[in-house]
């Protein structure tokens, strides 16, 4: 909703699929290979530093630069790729979809179903950010997302080295 309310929502919708549809072959096809090279503990920890990373850059850019430019425009789709790809890596949506994927033996229809749903929740999330900045300013939507994706951080870091 934040990228989407400052870029072009195709771009940022063609970055949010591709990462979505990656990761749920990653869980459909890898499984518990991914989790056996990547233990949840040291996911958890990578995850809440991107959170932080985001939400440093995210605040970072609230304000346009000095010629009116977003700072981070150029490359919007692959932004928005590289944040949904790491933080949603080891999620809870890719154990749903590795697990769904095992129980059922049905993994074509798995990955149909949950990608898909997953696409249109993003979609859903980006138009409501394109009318949210008709009645908030963008950069208070930019100041709350990245103060959010700091706290989520901070959270999901806390909760697991506590």
């Amino acid at each position: 909703m934040a990228l989407a309310s400052r870029y072009p929502w195709k771009k940022v919708f063609l970055g949010v699929a591709l990462a979505f549809a990656i990761l749920n072959l990653g869980a459909v096809l890898l499984g518990k290979a991914l989790f056996a090279i990547f233990p949840l503990f040291w996911t958890k920890i990578v995850s809440g530093g991107l959170f932080l990373f985001f939400g440093i850059t995210t605040l970072i850019n609230s304000a346009p630069d000095k010629d009116g430019q977003p700072l981070l425009a150029s490359g919007i789709i692959r932004t928005a790729f590289l944040m949904i790809f790491l933080a949603e890596l080891g999620d809870k949506t890719q154990l749903v979809t590795l697990s769904l994927a095992a129980q059922h033996g049905a993994p074509l229809m798995v990955f149909c179903a949950s990608t898909l749903a997953l696409w249109l929740v993003s979609l859903l999330g980006i138009f409501l950010g394109k009318q949210l900045i008709r009645f908030v300013p963008l950069p208070y939507i930019h100041r709350a997302a990245g103060g959010l994706f700091l706290l989520f951080g901070a959270v999901l870091l806390y909760k697991t080295l506590i």
